[in-house]
């Protein structure tokens, strides 16, 4: 299988923790419905916005101000061919300073 990752990049004016609580407070920025907790290892979280998206994540890393990962244990997505492309991947934080 090839390999699918996605990454990007980009900068916020917050410092890492800052940045670091704002990712923890997921209903705060990821609009649609939101369940359960994602501030500690082994928190699970659901999303559901309507009838397009639906995904189960659970905490798996989490270093304060440095990076936060949440692995999905289930999804169902009515954009994609695959309904459940995103089972079994990571969406992982990278948190740092920029580098003058």
């Amino acid at each position: 299988m090839a390999n699918s990752d996605f990454r990007t990049t980009f900068l916020v004016d917050q410092s890492p923790k800052e940045a670091y609580n704002a990712i923890n407070n997921v209903d705060a920025w990821w609009q649609g419905e939101i369940k359960g907790k994602s501030n500690k290892i082994n928190d699970e979280f659901t999303y559901r916005m309507d009838d397009i998206h639906f995904s189960i994540q659970k905490v798996i890393e989490l270093i304060p101000n440095k990076k936060v990962a949440w692995l999905v244990t289930d999804s169902k997505l009515a954009f994609t061919k695959n309904k459940s492309e995103w089972t079994g991947t990571e969406i992982v934080f990278e948190i740092s300073e920029k580098k003058e």
